[in-house]
């Protein structure tokens, strides 16, 4: 008998080993709770959305996609140290959606240490893009939103330009390059520092009013962009304001209601209401199907990264594993998703520079 209960114990745990083999772990370390937290749900949910679709179509070479997603709060310590449990501990083939460059940073040890592909983190700074050759990242650069957005308020005659940033690392970067760019110009940035999580004070609107600008660009998370919104609409300075993609255009709308009209955002994956581009429409359907209420920018670029990495795993072939992920996105090339086009090779490991403009409408749509 006793036998024959080492058997069935050994055979219990066989079982379990081999339908832990039949999936492929894709990890996430994402605010969800915290200051952030909508934008690190809407990332998890579309890409777990698109997972989902994949799962139902036959899976990967037979096998299940499974997005393990840890809460970090918005803490880039937490981020680091759920980056180490993701690799070591649940097996991660690919590290995937990290919402910003500070919850990024951490990680960065224990992909190089274990050669994990870093895919798709919600960034544009270069002080991600430029870590190692195991980040693979889809969108534009910060770099790329902020010429566009110069351009067009140039090409307007704006010249006075205020630049609303968090003072750390990645914040003083995209004032610096909003700075490079207007001097070419020969024009003049001015930079008003917030501080990360936390509230923005009276002082603080003050020096933007005091900057004169004719363009506010508001390079800081959707909950402070708000506190800056309604409190120049306070004191009767309701300036032309444009955000980067990182501001979370669809949780801004939300956030700032009908202070939010007016406002320009950058987006770097078509408009969530742009369903004539197919892999919009696609992903809308994957959304939909998942039980989530609505497509907005962050489910989206999430959905999209999504189907780009699992086009990878299906090159990699039967045998997937980090190394074989790693050479199929290195030997990707160019990619058509649907009317959205990413580009991945040896040398190449930023897949994509679409900006687009779109405007936030008094019922929260945007217009483009």
């Amino acid at each position: 008998m006793r036998f024959t209960a080492i058997l069935a114990a050994a055979a219990a745990t066989l079982s379990l080993a081999c339908a832990a083999a039949e999936k492929i772990v894709v990890g996430q370390s994402a605010p969800l709770t915290g200051s952030n937290a909508e934008i690190g749900k809407d990332i998890r949910d579309g890409a777990a959305a698109w997972f989902r679709r994949v799962n139902e179509a036959g899976g990967i070479h037979g096998r299940t996609v499974e997005l393990v997603s840890l809460d970090d709060r918005n803490d880039r310590k937490t981020a680091g140290a759920n980056a180490v449990k993701l690799v070591n501990e649940q097996g991660a083939i690919a590290l995937f959606g990290f919402a910003s460059a500070t919850l990024s940073l951490d990680a960065m040890p224990i992909v190089k240490e274990r050669k994990v592909p870093f895919f798709a983190p919600f960034t544009g700074a270069d002080a991600i893009h430029r870590q190692n050759p195991f980040v693979f990242v889809v969108r534009a650069s910060y770099a790329d939103e902020l010429e566009k957005i110069l351009e067009h308020w140039g090409n307007l005659g704006a010249d006075r330009v205020t630049v609303v940033h968090y003072d750390d690392e990645i914040g003083n970067q995209n004032y610096a390059t909003v700075e490079r760019i207007m001097q070419r110009a020969g024009k003049k940035a001015v930079g008003v520092k917030l501080k990360r999580n936390a509230n923005v004070d009276k002082a603080q609107i003050e020096a933007i009013i005091a900057s004169d600008p004719q363009v506010v660009v508001a390079t800081t998370l959707y909950g402070a962009t708000t506190q800056v919104v309604r409190g120049l609409k306070a004191a009767g300075k309701p300036y032309n304001i444009t955000s980067l993609s990182f501001v979370g255009p669809s949780q801004l709308a939300k956030a700032a209601g009908p202070d939010a009209a007016g406002i320009s955002v950058a987006g770097v994956v078509p408009p969530p209401n742009k369903a004539a581009v197919p892999v919009v429409k696609e992903c809308g359907e994957a959304i939909r199907k998942a039980g989530i209420p609505e497509l907005n920018y962050t489910n989206l670029e999430a959905c999209i990264a999504a189907k780009v990495l699992t086009e990878a795993m299906r090159r990699a072939g039967r045998d997937l594993n980090r190394e074989s992920l790693y050479r199929a996105l290195n030997g990707l090339g160019s990619l058509d998703v649907g009317g959205y086009v990413v580009q991945f090779g040896p040398d190449r490991r930023h897949g994509n520079h679409y900006v687009e403009l779109a405007v936030i409408g008094k019922s929260g749509q945007f217009r483009f």
